[in-house]
């Protein structure tokens, strides 16, 4: 019972990681990523699609992201869709495909941006200590319904604990390595 309540707090903790290095993904770093397109949807036949769904998205050098759409109709929408998302670019239409020109981040973004990445992580960890309350009340339940004795639940929590400590330290090392990133000229 106590393995079981383990493997789910171990999985859930990992999703959380999982989460948080999507949503770096949103965060511009100093070569510009394709990812950073991630969640724009283009109205595609009246149905909102997503823009790598109707387009091939390159990104040619580090400062450059060229959107060339399968059917040339769409390229006044995907300009419109880029433009909605305000995702700090104003995009270039040639006629034939969009391009995005990114300008060098500056120092105030880059620490912008590394701001960003902490309060990131740090609902990664709320969501972390959230599982572990979960867990914890699981383990106290089985505790009062004399399923386990007082020995196996202090065991249970401390083991909840150093899960929740091992999960909380891939975050913040996974923090570091994209601040790292980030501030990396």
């Amino acid at each position: 019972m106590l393995e079981e309540i383990y493997t789910e707090t171990k999985e859930h903790m990992e999703k959380s990681i999982e989460a948080l290095r999507r949503d770096y993904k949103s965060l511009r770093t100093g070569k510009v990523s394709t990812s950073i397109l991630d969640g724009i949807k283009v109205s595609y036949y009246g149905a909102p699609t997503e823009l790598n769904q109707v387009a091939s998205v390159l990104s040619p050098d580090a400062t450059t992201i060229v959107i060339s759409p399968w059917e040339k109709n769409l390229v006044q929408d995907i300009e419109k869709a880029i433009n909605e998302a305000n995702i700090g670019v104003n995009p270039n239409n040639d006629g034939e495909a969009v391009k995005l020109y990114f300008p060098p981040m500056t120092v105030e973004q880059r620490h912008e941006a590394a701001k960003q990445a902490k309060g990131m992580t740090d609902n990664a960890k709320v969501a972390i200590r959230n599982v572990r309350k979960h867990a914890n009340d699981k383990v106290k339940v089985l505790h009062k319904d004399k399923e386990i004795t007082d020995d196996e639940n202090k065991k249970a929590l401390d083991e909840i604990q150093k899960i929740t400590d091992s999960y909380v330290t891939k975050a913040d090392d996974t923090f570091k390595n994209k601040e790292q990133e980030i501030l990396t000229v």
